[in-house]
């Protein structure tokens, strides 16, 4: 299952933020910045983390913060009707880097870089193979068991749980499992997705 099926529900959860937005001359590619500019932070707060737990309840919220600013950005766009293919490729950058840098953070925080290689790597490979099929011509893909929401909503619930419970479980952190588990199901994910298109391909 993935949050991303909930898309609807949470355009029309937006219109109020949407609203807002609009009326103070906001555009979707601030947005889209402004949701980059509080990952970095999430990051910065994740990998303080590692010398004082409670800066996950913050890298936490923040992470939350950069997800719903995401979703806002394309609600926005269609608002204003200026949606546009720079304005998506600028988006997709942007949340790829954010991915990483949110990893990044997590992995550093512990000390745990070959983790969060694998992890990353398996979180990119999802976005990726979603964004591929929508090239060779199929619908765009957020399909598969770890969307980008999934992944931000997992993320900002384990960091405030750890920021309370941060001793190792099995020898890793609550964190380190997050990461354990984006590593298997990020490429799962992913290979879900491949053999879903190559299928609608025929």
């Amino acid at each position: 299952m993935t949050l991303d099926q909930f898309r609807p529900l949470a355009n029309r959860m937006l219109a109020p933020f949407v609203d807002v937005a609009d009326r103070i001359g906001l555009t979707p590619n601030a947005i889209s910045v402004i949701a980059f500019a509080i990952a970095v932070c999430a990051a910065g707060a994740f990998y303080l983390a590692g010398e004082t737990a409670l800066w996950y309840l913050g890298g936490a919220l923040l992470v939350l913060a950069s997800g719903w600013l995401d979703l806002l950005d394309g609600a926005l766009a269609r608002r204003q009707q200026i949606a546009s293919t720079g304005g998506d490729l600028l988006d997709h950058v942007l949340d790829r880097y954010a991915d990483i840098i949110i990893i990044g953070g997590l992995a550093a925080g512990i000390d745990a870089y070959a983790l969060g290689f694998v992890a990353v790597t398996g979180v990119l490979m999802t976005s990726y193979l979603g964004t591929q099929a929508q090239a060779v011509g199929l619908d765009r893909v957020y399909g598969g068991l770890l969307g980008r929401a999934d992944r931000l909503v997992l993320v900002g619930v384990v960091a405030a749980i750890t920021a309370m419970i941060p001793l190792p479980i099995v020898g890793l952190t609550l964190v380190g499992w997050l990461l354990v588990f984006f590593a298997v199901v990020g490429h799962f994910t992913a290979l879900q997705r491949f053999y879903g298109a190559m299928g609608a391909l025929g």
